[in-house]
């Protein structure tokens, strides 16, 4: 620890005198931007990443978008401020002293505490510090120290002027300038031995180790106590701080410490003394009198200035070199020999290297290297020498001076023909097309270009076989193919083989395999098919999106340039992964995009004001939690309404919403407007949001940097928005939410559905006892009316019974009819089949006897003979007699049951009489004469025991039940 003490009391001049040559981005912040007073003074944090600001206004806070102001009551400036235990925001003001905590709405209030200081105390004009120290907070006025504990004030009046408050190394520390340093211990004041030395304004006391500190004042410079005693620290160390006059100090962790001066901004300087960093008006802050200082949980740098605030990205990974000497881009450059060569628009520069691991804090300042005045367009180390492409042709660099070694008009760059070095032939791309150099006795000499081939090679790879390739953004893509002799012929590619278009074509050569970035993505070169494709592997990484770089770095990672975009592929730990450094975005140098990988520590970027520095390995390392919060809720109709300010408690505390804070809007209220942001400071171009109102929607918005969302005319029902933030390494955070509850109008409310209920059972009571009066009146009518009708109903009955009947009566007519027909026919058959066979046998008999042939005679006979056979005939009768039954309801049947004694013929006799048939049809039907026929029914007559008085015809009607038609 002596040693250490030893170096800051002998801190040498020079480690001040130069500063690193990388600097981190500051972001200005003017009045306009926060909308307050133009000075600031002290800034806090606090636990949701919320800063504070004291200004001349009132209290400041910012929380990455929004910036938003409170004024005390009596307009009065605040130079302090400080975030208790109880999450409360302490200010002080002239003669005023509070704090501000959130209202039931969550919207800051001020809540005063003049009124708890006695009478004869309140005269105390500004308060410049505030400290909260074991649950108790102290103000320091110049003439007074108020210690508030259990809401109530003690006073400690300065024995001469009170210069300082702070906490120290757990120790709560305040300076008079008559009684020198005090420390606060058991509840009392207790002066340090030694410390009226300190006989100017304490501006600040840091932590050294144990019970060492360091002093800083504001005319003195700065001292050491330790158990010693108090000394002053470097003379000259002291000088430089005294005349910039040390306004205050802040550790910074790594036993680095920023001093804030009032004439030259704030320096940065490590445990051994040595300067870090410089920031004043030069590097880019607003002004250089800086009032306060303040590290946040990212390690940004804020400061509070005479006019303005400053965020400087102090813990970033990207930084930008540039040569205080000129203004202009940077173009490339290289390291070579512990030097960092760097080409610009303005000739080429250098500057020595620190034994860093990160080079952008290496100390220096760039020198120009003579005879480079002009555009440098490209750096290269080959055979041991760096070769500078320049406007003016091109050179190698020895030390600090360029030497021509050709006069070749713009020469772009330098490509070895060989991978085995030294290699002994280059070939230089130029403004009219290509030329090579020899290599030999360590110089180079250069050849005339390749003739006939006249474009501007800006871009030049060689292939395996050799062969050069050479794109020009808008004349195309070349191969010049040497034949073994020095003998060259070129070939354009362009749609016709395989490239989308023949303009913006660039071509590179990554993982030893030609590759062009084109508007559709990168294509690889087919050697067998001779032409490009699309290549898988890269549509699987960058997509088909227009890629006008590429370059592979010592990890194998491919960076790119889409647009003005910067990315790189990550392959690091056998996971890949597509990054953005958004920080970048148009900031790249357009049209000619430049990457040097040095290693995974040191990337430089070409930009429009120099060069960017990435420190990759930090970049992907140096990631912190992110943890949106909900900032503003407002409801809009006629007017606007904050519902919710930010805060759901004590400013320390995580955004949680209790049950009694869900707010119910009425439904007048029709549109509810949302903001949110993400307290990620220096970093909200890499921040994207996603949210969804749960109630009213299901899936989440797609990603964007709009950090507000509004919703009109919502259902009354219970909603839920939700918001989650994720940034460009495609982390997300976790949810944050916000409820509420949208009433229904009031007459869509439980009151009113009461009283509808309520008249609706009314209505139907009353409506219910006025129908049970008509019914009673009409129940009588009604009875008589059935009676009536019932009446009416039987008589309809009978008619309809009757109807039927007559209609099967009817139908019973038709079928019988149509059966009577049959028989009918039936019967006039066998009458006709009957008379022709008597005719036949007839005829037969008189051909018999005319013939003499007794031969045919007999077969005539024998013909007669078959013809008289009744076989035949007894079958047609036994087909007629079963439709005949069908008929007549079992006629037949029916009469050989009551009369067993008839005869086959006398049933058939019955039949016909049945029918109807005349004697005539019947004789006819039963082959015998009419004579015969009428004993035939003489004979039935008696058989059937029948008087003459009945009718053969109606006893057998009678005899043989209903027929069809009912008779």
């Amino acid at each position: 620890m002596l040693i250490r003490i030893l170096i800051i009391l002998f801190l040498p001049l020079t480690s001040i005198c130069q500063n690193t040559i990388g600097l981190p981005n500051i972001i200005n912040y003017n009045k306009i931007a926060y909308r307050g007073g133009l000075q600031n003074w002290k800034i806090k944090q606090d636990r949701n990443g919320i800063i504070y600001v004291a200004n001349n206004e009132g209290l400041l806070s910012f929380d990455g978008k929004h910036w938003k102001i409170y004024p005390l009551p009596n307009k009065t400036i605040v130079r302090t401020l400080e975030i208790a235990l109880d999450g409360k925001i302490y200010v002080g003001g002239q003669d005023e002293m509070g704090f501000f905590a959130p209202n039931k709405n969550g919207i800051l209030v001020y809540n005063s505490l003049v009124d708890k200081i006695n009478n004869h105390d309140r005269d105390f004009a500004d308060v410049w510090d505030i400290v909260s120290y074991k649950e108790n907070v102290f103000f320091r006025t110049t003439s007074k120290i108020f210690r508030l504990q259990n809401e109530s004030f003690s006073v400690l009046k300065a024995p001469s002027e009170w210069t300082y408050l702070g906490i120290t190394n757990g120790s709560l520390y305040s300076h008079d300038r008559g009684k020198g340093l005090l420390i606060f211990q058991n509840n009392i004041w207790e002066p340090i031995p030694s410390s009226l030395i300190l006989n100017t304004e304490v501006t600040a006391i840091l932590k050294m180790s144990n019970q060492n500190v360091l002093i800083s004042t504001l005319k003195n410079g700065t001292f050491i106590k330790t158990i010693n005693g108090i000394t002053k620290t470097n003379e000259s160390i002291n000088k430089i701080l005294q005349d910039e006059r040390i306004f205050t100090a802040i550790e910074l962790g790594n036993n680095w410490m920023a001093f804030a001066t009032t004439n030259n901004g704030v320096f940065i300087i490590d445990s051994a003394g040595e300067l870090v960093q410089h920031f004043s008006k030069i590097e880019g802050l607003q002004n250089n009198n800086v009032h306060s200082i303040y590290l946040d949980k990212q390690q940004n740098l804020w400061l509070s200035l005479d006019n303005g605030i400053d965020c400087i990205a102090f813990n970033s990974a990207i930084k930008l070199i540039n040569p205080k000497l000129q203004d202009g881009s940077g173009y490339t450059a290289r390291v070579f020999k512990n030097n960092l060569y760097m080409g610009t628009s303005t000739g080429l520069f250098s500057v020595p290297l620190s034994q860093t691991t990160d080079f952008s804090f290496s100390k220096g300042a760039f020198t120009q290297v003579s005879n480079t005045n002009g555009q440098v367009w490209g750096l290269s180390e080959i055979n041991g020498t760096l070769l500078l492409a320049h406007h003016d042709g091109a050179f190698k660099v020895n030390g600090n001076t360029a030497i021509n070694i050709s006069k070749q008009t713009g020469v772009w760059n330098f490509t070895p023909m060989t991978d085995i070095f030294p290699t002994d032939k280059i070939v230089a791309g130029n403004y009219n097309g290509l030329s090579f150099f020899d290599y030999s006795n360590n110089n180079f000499s250069a050849i005339p270009n390749i003739p006939r081939f006249t474009e501007s090679s800006r871009f030049v790879v060689l292939d395996k076989n050799n062969n050069i390739w050479v794109s020009h953004p808008y004349h195309g893509l070349y191969k010049i193919i040497n034949d073994g002799n020095n003998n060259y012929t070129t070939k354009s590619y362009a749609e016709k083989n395989g490239l989308p278009s023949s303009l913006n074509n660039h071509v590179y050569k990554i993982k030893g395999e030609v590759v062009v970035g084109t508007e559709k993505g990168v294509y690889t070169y087919n050697y067998e098919k001779d032409v490009f494709e699309p290549s898988v592997s890269y549509k699987k990484m960058l997509g088909e999106q227009s890629i006008r770089y590429l370059k592979e770095d010592t990890e194998g990672n491919i960076w790119f340039i889409h647009e003005k975009k910067l990315g790189v592929f990550s392959f690091s730990n056998n996971n890949s992964k597509l990054i953005y450094l958004p920080e970048l975005n148009k900031k790249l140098l357009s049209g000619f995009e430049f990457i040097y990988p040095l290693n995974k520590n040191n990337i430089f970027i070409s930009g429009d004001a120099g060069l960017f520095h990435v420190n990759y390995e930090k970049y992907i390392t140096n990631i912190f939690k992110l943890e949106p919060q909900i900032t503003s809720v407002h409801i809009i109709n006629a007017k606007d309404s904050v519902l919710f300010g930010g805060y759901y408690a004590a400013t320390n505390e995580k955004q949680i919403q209790t049950k009694n804070q869900i707010p119910e809007i009425n439904s007048s209220w029709k549109t509810i407007h949302f903001e949110y942001a993400t307290p990620y400071y220096g970093q909200q171009n890499n921040l994207e949001y996603s949210y969804r109102l749960v109630g009213f929607e299901k899936n989440w918005s797609d990603w964007s940097n709009i950090s507000e969302k509004e919703y009109t005319n919502l259902a009354p029902k219970d909603y839920t928005f939700e918001v989650k933030v994720r940034n460009n390494n495609e982390i997300e955070s976790t949810v944050t939410s916000y409820k509420f509850e949208i009433l229904p109008p009031w007459y869509l409310s439980r009151m009113a559905f009461l009283l509808y209920f309520l008249l609706i059972g009314a209505g139907i009571n009353f409506l219910y006892r006025r129908q049970q009066n008509k019914f009673r009146v009409q129940e009588s009518k009604n009875d008589e009316e059935q009676k009536r009708l019932l009446y009416l109903h039987q008589l309809e009955i009978e008619k309809t019974e009757n109807e039927l009947v007559a209609l099967r009566y009817e139908k019973l007519n038709t079928e019988i009819d149509f059966k009577n027909a049959e028989l009918a026919t039936s019967a006039m058959h066998l009458v006709q089949k009957g008379e022709l066979l008597s005719k036949l046998k007839a005829d037969l008999s008189q051909l018999a006897k005319g013939l003499e042939n007794e031969k045919a005679v007999s077969e005539i006979k024998k013909m007669i003979k078959v013809l008289g056979e009744d076989d035949k005939m007894d079958d047609d009768w036994e087909h007629f007699a079963q439709h005949f039954d069908k008929v007549h309801s079992d006629f037949v049947t029916v009469l050989k049951d009551k009369h067993p004694t008839v005869t086959a013929n006398e049933i058939k006799l019955s039949a016909y009489l049945r029918m109807n048939l005349s004697t005539k049809e019947i004789a006819q039907l039963m082959n015998i004469s009419t004579r015969g026929i009428e004993i035939s029914r003489y004979r039935l007559r008696k058989k059937l025991a029948l008087t003459t008085e009945v009718s053969l015809f109606e006893y057998f009607i009678n005899l043989g039940g209903k027929d069809l038609k009912g008779n």
